[in-house]
């Protein structure tokens, strides 16, 4: 590139940092045909230049763990930095079809998994729309049963999923075996396994330790890569000693990782497995540690009784500050947030959680540098995602050659607002979100109509 080069984007004077490459420094970055083709100390021209005077540019924001999959929540995420947005966890059956029905209409790059827990649903014959409620969660499954599962999930491994997603604490009929056989189909493709894992919390039996320790084996036996979704809510008061399980399993060469968010609380479907008989036990809460999403309410046990009857979403209150901080602030976990936003009801992680560590852990707390709190949401989530999607290489650093997916914030205002009344309130210090080269918010304004966001999968087999 020469000086007198014009490029389609220009961002200038702001402080861009990479966390792959260390750079910290005020340059410009020049892009074109949505690629970063020149990262120079000034003067670049663009025929369009955002000027980032005093704040900070970094790569956009790679969420593993979205489930919200929709315009709403790509709107809602993109207010927070995110570029990429991946629904690992859960997953889908048809992956073909589930990349086309976002092709040319998303706002943010995005991604699925082969999910176990939509297979399971689908062979045997549970009526839950995204959680089993019946035999998909309390069955065990037959070996033909089993072998069914295996090849939906070889058919989405095929089409380019990014994983093989597992909620085995929404499937507790599934057998250790079961899960065995769904790792080894994962490392046929050398996909990672994204777990929410059995046993939560610290109490016996079948404690969160316990299930950890089966998906690690799992994991050695197998030869799968792992990755332990929500640690802090799947740990609780153990959240401590899993992440020191976790570095001891690497150590030792067993390719596993993790992620959390910055909050004491978690959401899910009341009429899931979760609370089933002895829950309060478990988990160490009561009805009034449960909020409905729908009213804002508290439950009491007739209350609880009743909406586990209709179905629908619960915020649980259940997950110590101190386990929150020990996982915000370990080397070992990415930030993803579990979102998914409804009609502007849910959990304000979905909108605040990147804007959450910046503000509050980063510049509040001091407990994060901003330089380990970017590679959180960009690099490291990009990095367990590479071998098998070699795409991923381009993303979460910013570097010729390297996808324009950008965010540029202020460091001194960044913070999130929303909470759990306002779930969607947008954070403030947030000023442009670039994903492919197209600004989807700029001026902290969301761009209705723009929608660059890209498939992200693995390569397709036959």
């Amino acid at each position: 590139m020469t000086a007198s080069t014009q490029f389609d984007l220009v961002i200038s004077n702001g402080r861009v940092m990479d966390p792959e490459s260390g750079l910290d420094a005020v340059r410009d970055v020049g892009v074109s045909d949505g690629v970063v083709r020149s990262i120079q100390p000034g003067g670049l021209r663009g025929s369009t230049v955002i000027d980032a005077g005093g704040q900070v540019v970094a790569p956009g924001f790679i969420d593993l763990h979205s489930h919200g999959q929709d315009d709403e929540n790509y709107r809602i995420q993109a207010l927070d930095g995110v570029t990429t947005a991946l629904e690992l966890e859960v997953g889908t059956l048809d992956v073909g079809a589930w990349y086309a029905a976002r092709e040319g209409r998303s706002a943010v790059n995005f991604g699925v998994s082969a999910g176990h827990i939509p297979a399971r649903i689908e062979v045997m014959g549970d009526p839950g729309e995204f959680l089993p409620v019946s035999d998909g969660a309390r069955k065990e499954a037959s070996d033909g049963e089993i072998a069914a599962m295996a090849a939906h999930l070889r058919k989405g491994l095929r089409e380019g999923a990014l994983a093989v997603g597992f909620g085995l604490q929404y499937t507790p009929a599934a057998t250790r075996w079961e899960t065995l056989e769904m790792f080894r189909m994962a490392a046929s493709f050398n996909a990672s396994c994204h777990v929410h894992m059995r046993g939560m919390g610290h109490r016996e039996p079948l404690n969160s330790i316990e299930g950890l320790v089966e998906i690690i084996a799992a994991s050695a036996i197998t030869g799968a890569p792992l990755h332990v979704v929500h640690i802090n809510s799947s740990g609780m008061r153990a959240t401590a000693r899993l992440l020191h399980i976790i570095q001891e399993a690497r150590v030792r060469g067993i390719d596993v990782t993790t992620e959390c968010y910055p909050y004491a609380a978690g959401l899910t479907e009341i009429s899931s497995a979760i609370f089933d008989e002895g829950w309060q036990s478990k988990l160490g809460i009561g009805f009034g540690d449960l909020q409905w999403v729908t009213t804002g309410e508290r439950l009491t046990q007739a209350t609880f009784a009743q909406y586990r009857e209709e179905g629908g979403r619960v915020i649980a209150h259940m997950i110590p500050q101190d386990a929150v901080d020990a996982a915000v602030t370990s080397p070992l976990t990415a930030i993803a947030t579990d979102g998914n936003i409804k009609n502007g009801r849910g959990h304000p992680r979905t909108s605040g959680s990147y804007s959450r560590v910046l503000g509050r852990f980063v510049r509040e707390a001091g407990s994060l540098t901003l330089m380990e709190a970017i590679s959180k949401m960009t690099l490291m989530p990009a990095r367990r995602l590479e071998a098998r999607a070699p795409t991923l290489a381009l993303k979460g650093r910013i570097s010729v050659g390297a996808d324009a997916d950008l965010v540029v914030f202020d460091p001194q205002t960044v913070i999130d607002t929303s909470t759990y009344q306002d779930p969607t309130s947008p954070p403030e210090g947030i000023s442009h979100v670039i994903v492919g080269g197209v600004p989807v918010v700029a001026d902290g304004r969301f761009q209705p109509g723009v929608a660059p966001g890209a498939a992200v999968c693995a390569p397709v087999s036959a």
